[in-house]
């Protein structure tokens, strides 16, 4: 099956999430998901219409792939035989449905959750949003949470960085991957710009822990941050407290080789997302890599995991 050109994959972090109730009805649970998964065209969920169809809308197996869970857990849900979904799983189900803020408080409800209230952190991309993403096919683009966990990217940014399709848990984190391990991918910051992306980057997260003191996710992230690295207990130990806003990176692409951008960070008013948005200056040598990795895409260039 063909990537869809905007990827919306979320993963349960390290620790299952606290269930505070059992599903109220299966039934009722299950008649819903299949009906908003009914409803969806696959067009319209940026995937392709192959093959001859029963229904209009998504098959399990597609819903699955969007939402980064297996079908046959789809199934279980549909039927009623998976009796507690976590806050995770309902979040990435939501997304991948495209269901509105009334539907998605419905789907909590259903599954016997309390939606995520204040305190813990917005992972919700809004239809707007999605809509606004899908217009952005030019640009290497990705959306992380108020942590800097990964949670949806388009098909130039998997170009560029690497599919992160294979990613799971904490790997999907910008500061663990950085701090603790996982490699150090594509992303290179010179000897200078490095201090500097640690110190801002480590300043933005204990704002967002002070603004989502509930989020268990948030902190069990940052205490691994601290046992894993020195220099990272070090920077959060200094207290700063800052907003990460811009940076500037260099990518070694396998082909194309170093492709030097600037990345800049949009927070989404009301959710506390984080837009990021590579770019080089027009006329450059790093912006003619851009448009020759767009026409190319990664077929060619990202191994599948």
């Amino acid at each position: 099956m063909t990537r869809s050109s905007w990827e919306c994959r979320y993963q349960a972090a390290a620790g299952r999430a606290a269930h505070t109730g059992q599903v109220s009805e299966h039934t009722e649970l299950g008649t819903a998901l299949r009906a908003w998964r009914d409803r969806l065209a696959p067009a319209d969920a940026g995937l392709p219409a192959n093959g001859t169809r029963r229904a209009p809308g998504l098959r399990r197996e597609e819903l699955a792939l969007l939402a980064g869970m297996s079908a046959d857990y789809v199934t279980r849900l549909e039927q009623g035989r998976a009796s507690a979904p976590s806050v995770q799983v309902l979040r990435a189900l939501a997304q991948a449905l495209r269901l509105t803020g009334a539907e998605r408080e419905h789907l909590f409800v259903l599954a016997g959750q309390p939606e995520p209230g204040p305190g813990i952190m917005p992972a919700h991309l809004t239809p707007g949003l999605q809509r606004l993403l899908d217009q952005l096919s030019g640009t290497p683009v990705s959306v992380y949470d108020a942590g800097w966990t990964l949670l949806a990217w388009n098909s130039l940014w998997a170009a560029l960085v690497g599919d992160p399709a294979g990613q799971r848990g904490r790997d999907r984190n910008v500061l663990w991957r950085h701090f603790a391990g996982g490699g150090p991918g594509r992303v290179r910051h010179t000897a200078e710009d490095e201090p500097r992306f640690e110190a801002s980057a480590v300043a933005d997260l204990r704002a967002a822990a002070a603004r989502y003191p509930r989020d268990t996710g948030l902190r069990d992230l940052v205490a691994g941050l601290r046992a894993a690295s020195p220099r990272f207990a070090q920077l959060w130990d200094g207290r700063e407290v800052g907003t990460h806003e811009r940076d500037r990176k260099t990518v070694h692409h396998p082909e194309l080789g170093p492709v030097t951008v600037d990345c800049d960070v949009l927070t989404v008013s009301g959710s506390d997302l984080r837009v990021v948005a590579f770019t080089a200056a027009p006329g450059s040598g790093d912006a003619d890599k851009l448009r020759l990795l767009a026409v190319l895409g990664t077929e060619d260039f990202t191994p599948r995991v």
